[in-house]
């Protein structure tokens, strides 16, 4: 029978023959239990707020505590709200240690459980290796959320345009946002909602006609229209070639055929080397979409908010939608040109409505920055009033600017220009750096480094803040960056290399005692907590900052806890911890969308 002591902490106890992880288990529900008559609340209730304690620079901490603030917070018992600490001493004098827990004591409004040392190694390190990739994410915090079907938007470029370093952001905070869902058991379909369609493209294709080369067109298609765009943009306030414009755009909207035909041409290129660049960031998409697919939709859309008295005409001609509480016209959305015309909300109300009807999904989740947090909030104020309640499931994840991105040359540079600049310093770096070893691609090597530097430092901070870029704090092999975690990652590896896998069954951890080792079970502990936490709120810093911790400590620990020359028993054991803390370590980077490197 599978058993949940407590959170991250999972067990099999049928074919162990291990009485003391089964009397761990049941001495953690005993105290829930215990716990749970003096809150009179649920023993099940308690969850969320028994917690492993993180791990502080004072050696000597307990493993898990319930916070008596916690429990108040939802609970109507009114005996707690007083004094927290004195009723967290009572608890504790109530609850008796066993052989399992070894020490119970009060805390700033907290009750504190230290566990018996052996039980904590040998439960701790049997489940990580156990569970590899799947540890944390089995955990009872996870055991009462429904799972779910979500769409998520995200990445969404310009088509005919080069991928802007603004995009890098709403590219991995999606791709992270997917890759905990699905970690978690929950169907993900990505979406990429291509900007192809519009009035731009109308100047873009004249623009084409005259400055367009069709070999250029196919050897550096992004380029190539790029410097068309900046061409015909010079031109643009010609009168001549402002109605030129219109006549190619009115062409395609009529569906000419040569019209479409370059278009076409336009967007196929475009999503070739889009994927090209996706496939560098290790994104994938189950569906290209775009405004295009949208366009005779929204004309229904327009139809149906007109049937339902939603749609009002202003003078101009435009059509608005009545957002306001009182019907004051207060807050409104403009959903069509006075010709009749649709915009992009109501190309994303289509979507919408036909992502829902076509997937079934549970939620739909947009993933931008935070200047389009009207454009989200007008979209699901419309869907409610058309009918749809599951607007109220849907959500905007925002984020803000990244600042300071910019090459030796001082110029804005592209996505594409990012990645090769970020690998090219990473290659000089590796080069100068006395700890490199020989690696069998360093030009990959570079890469995935590079990119773990770029994720990193976004991720560190709330997404909807504006941060920051720095080259040099970015790709520092030491301190708080993606750079540190992959030479942690490279350098565990290695010792598993070169002394070999053992399993845990041929290992006595027991003697894992020191305070080093210690820090490190505890911090493992903790690593269902993170996963939850961010799975709360969708904001990747959790892991991070989780990440970064378990790397410094395995830094401390690697240092303190030799397995070269240690007494074969004592060697073995500190080799399962190193490895438990690399699967771990691995397990978060791919969830942030980085690829760990065995080698650097």
């Amino acid at each position: 029978m599978k058993c949940n002591p407590r959170g991250s902490i999972q067990v099999l106890t049928e074919n162990t023959g291990c009485v003391e992880i089964h009397y761990l288990m049941q001495s953690l529900v005993v105290c829930r239990n215990k716990l749970s008559k003096v809150l009179d609340l649920p023993p099940e209730n308690l969850i969320k707020f028994i917690s492993a304690v993180p791990v502080s620079k004072k050696r000597h901490v307990a493993d898990f505590q319930l916070s008596i603030a916690s429990v108040t917070e939802d609970s109507s018992t009114d005996c707690l709200a007083q004094d927290l600490h004195l009723q967290a001493r009572k608890l504790a004098e109530r609850l008796k240690c066993d052989a399992v827990v070894r020490e119970i004591s009060a805390g700033p409004g907290t009750v504190n459980f230290t566990i018996n040392r052996e039980l904590l190694a040998k439960t701790v390190l049997q489940q990580v290796l156990k569970d590899g990739s799947q540890y944390g994410v089995k955990s009872e915090l996870f055991s009462t959320v429904p799972r779910q079907k979500a769409v998520i938007e995200f990445s969404s470029p310009n088509i005919a345009k080069k991928f802007h370093v603004g995009h890098l952001r709403s590219t991995i905070v999606g791709n992270f946002i997917a890759n905990l869902k699905v970690a978690l058991g929950h169907e993900v379909i990505r979406i990429n909602y291509l900007g192809d369609w519009g009035m731009q493209f109308g100047l873009l294709g004249v623009g084409f006609q005259h400055f367009g080369n069709k070999e250029k067109l196919k050897s550096s298609p992004l380029q190539h229209l790029f410097e068309v765009y900046v061409q015909i943009n010079k031109a643009a306030e010609d009168e001549n070639t402002k109605k030129l414009a219109k006549d190619f755009f009115r062409k395609l909207e009529e569906h000419d055929e040569q019209t479409l035909s370059l278009w076409k041409q336009f967007r196929d290129f475009s999503i070739e080397e889009y994927s090209r660049i996706y496939k560098r960031l290790g994104v994938h998409f189950d569906e290209y979409s775009g405004e295009s697919f949208y366009r005779e939709k929204s004309q229904e859309i327009l139809k149906t908010l007109e049937d339902k008295g939603l749609l009002q005409k202003t003078i101009k001609g435009t059509g608005i939608v009545d957002l306001s509480e009182k019907k004051d016209l207060s807050s409104f959305s403009t959903v069509m040109r006075s010709d009749g015309t649709s915009l992009y909300i109501t190309r994303d109300l289509a979507a919408a409505i036909d992502r829902m009807n076509k997937h079934s999904c549970d939620t739909i989740i947009y993933v931008t920055d935070k200047s389009q947090s009207n454009h989200f909030q007008h979209l699901f104020q419309i869907l409610k009033l058309m009918g749809y309640d599951w607007a109220e499931r849907c959500q905007h994840v925002s984020f803000g600017l990244v600042q300071g991105m910019k090459t030796r040359r001082g110029e804005v540079i592209f996505l594409e220009d990012v990645l090769n600049e970020v690998r090219s310093r990473m290659l000089q770096n590796m080069a100068s750096a006395k700890t490199t070893k020989e690696v069998e691609d360093p030009m990959e090597t570079a890469e995935k480094v590079g990119l773990a530097a770029l994720i990193i430092q976004d991720f560190r901070g709330l997404l909807s803040s504006d941060y920051q870029f720095s080259w040099d704090r970015a790709l520092q092999s030491r301190g708080d960056t993606g750079v540190f975690l992959q030479y942690t990652h490279a350098r565990l590896h290695s010792l598993e290399q070169m002394h070999g896998n053992e399993q845990l069954t041929d290992v006595n951890v027991a003697c894992l005692q020191e305070p080093d080792a210690i820090s490190v079970l505890q911090h493992l502990l903790r690593y269902d907590e993170v996963l939850y936490r961010s799975s709360q709120d969708l904001q990747p810093k959790h892991i991070v900052s989780y990440l970064l911790t378990l790397s410094h400590l395995a830094a401390v620990a690697h240092k303190t806890l030799p397995v070269k020359g240690s007494a074969p028993e004592l060697a073995q054991a500190r080799l399962c911890l190193f490895q438990a803390a690399r699967l771990v370590l691995a397990s978060g980077m791919k969830l942030l969308g980085i690829t760990p490197v065995t080698q650097m």
